[in-house]
């Protein structure tokens, strides 16, 4: 199939690109490169199927110029990152918001199966044992602009919920928790690729809050290939499905587990919320997702544990970087 992926060079979509690839699809990539890059996409530069567009989402002519000679689209493009949707709001609404609207009507309007890729964070401070598709979302107040990244993507949903039910286009929304892997960047925030940079140069790593925060994290070739399932998949056709791991972990067992594993003599200290985010920031003490729905639907059993991701994510490092090992 010809295949458009909207944030192709970011860090899962450039996954994702690899897979679509590696199946036989033409995949197009439409990226600003804002927050991805092409070092992630140059394995697939000699590939005969494979297209790199630099571009906006925003842009309405080009999306819709790229999705009608498509078969199928996954828009993964989005502004993303806590330091980016702090530091930049509008502009973070504007691309989850119009971004996504662009590229549903686009495939609607030509008949074209879509994904569209949502987060946990819809959840918002929702700390249920097992969070389900259909529980219900707490937010903070809608001043601060720690919740604008929640309520867009809440609404992304919607648009690409209520577009599929009434066209009748195949349509997918995935929540993603807390997905990691190589050609992540702790840059915007993401936490555990941040903490294996601090490890391997051997920085304190910096633990924001009391470090008690509970998370599951997946690797992102678990979840990849589900993406691809479910898309394949009609029972899956308008529905949003959680996708991640089951491993449950503080923030501080994850600082002792990435020193475990990189062998770094990093110490670990605390830094308040607001000396890291700004002032009013909220976090939410446990985030565990029921992948129960995406068992039902494809076998979704995530294979690769906490250790495996961590260390993919530090093999990665030392080979783009050449860090040595610890004496």
């Amino acid at each position: 199939m010809k295949a458009v992926v909207t944030g192709g060079a970011g860090f899962i979509g450039s996954h994702l690109c690899d897979h679509l690839i590696a199946q036989g699809h033409q995949v197009t990539v439409l990226d600003d490169l804002s927050t991805g890059s092409t070092d992630n996409l140059t394995q697939l530069a000699s590939e005969p199927g494979f297209r790199f567009v630099q571009g906006d989402i925003l842009d309405r002519e080009l999306v819709d110029s790229l999705v009608c000679e498509a078969d199928i689209v996954y828009h993964l493009a989005a502004a993303v990152g806590v330091y980016n949707i702090v530091d930049n709001p509008l502009r973070s609404l504007r691309i989850n918001l119009h971004g996504t609207e662009n590229v549903v009507e686009a495939a609607v309007r030509h008949r074209v199966a879509y994904l569209v890729a949502s987060t946990s964070e819809v959840y918002g401070k929702n700390d249920a044992d097992g969070l389900k598709e259909n529980d219900d979302r707490i937010y903070g107040a809608p001043t601060k602009s720690r919740w604008s990244y929640a309520a867009a993507k809440g609404l992304d949903e919607l648009v690409a919920y209520v577009h599929g039910s009434e066209s009748g286009v195949p349509c997918v929304i995935t929540r993603f928790f807390n997905v990691v892997g190589p050609r992540q960047t702790g840059r915007y925030g993401m936490v555990v690729p941040r903490f294996v940079d601090q490890a391997l140069s051997g920085e304190p790593i910096t633990v924001y809050g009391t470090g008690t925060q509970r998370r599951c994290f997946g690797s992102v070739y678990d979840v990849v290939p589900a993406m691809t399932r479910l898309m394949e998949t009609p029972k899956a056709y308008n529905q949003a499905i959680n996708l991640g791991g089951q491993e449950e972990i503080s923030i501080k067992g994850l600082a002792d587990r990435v020193v475990e594993l990189t062998g770094s003599k990093s110490a670990i200290t605390y830094v308040d919320y607001e000396q890291a985010y700004g002032e009013g920031y909220e976090d939410m003490q446990r985030r565990y997702p029921d992948t129960s729905l995406a068992a039902g639907l494809i076998g979704y059993a995530p294979t690769r544990d906490l250790n495996d991701i961590i260390d993919s994510l530090v093999n990665h490092r030392r080979a783009a970087d050449s860090v040595p090992e610890p004496v």
